[in-house]
């Protein structure tokens, strides 16, 4: 069987703040929406328009959900490393950084960690 991967999920208790966070951090822009009763569903994607991160939200949700370790994240590749680490140094966002591997990781509103790695490291 051949596959492709569509999207990563995850769940957010603010919608509008990790929509914010996500397109002034990454450049992500919504892709789709899809409301539903009880929740929300919003697609993001980069430039590219492949893999998407779905955050969903739901409504009635009030307490921060329990990421575990935070051992899983989702990888970034920034055109110019230097330039985005500045940027995200000033957001106030980076919780995270492994000089000797050359990436850093930021924190989402929500707790979840996104390494951001230099292209020449992106294996695409």
């Amino acid at each position: 069987m051949k596959s492709k991967i569509l999207h990563t999920n995850i769940n957010v208790l603010n919608l509008e703040r990790s929509l914010a966070f996500y397109e002034k951090a990454l450049g992500l822009q919504v892709a789709r929406r899809m409301e539903r009763e009880g929740f929300t569903l919003v697609f993001l994607s980069d430039e590219t328009g492949g893999h998407q991160i779905e955050l969903t939200h739901l409504h009635d949700r009030k307490e921060p959900y329990d990421l575990g370790d935070n051992e899983s994240h989702i990888a970034f590749s920034a055109d110019d490393f230097d330039a985005a680490h500045k940027f995200h140094e000033e957001m106030g966002c980076i919780c995270y950084e492994n000089k000797d591997m050359g990436i850093y990781f930021i924190e989402d509103p929500d707790g979840y960690w996104l390494e951001v790695i230099p292209p020449k490291r992106n294996p695409a």
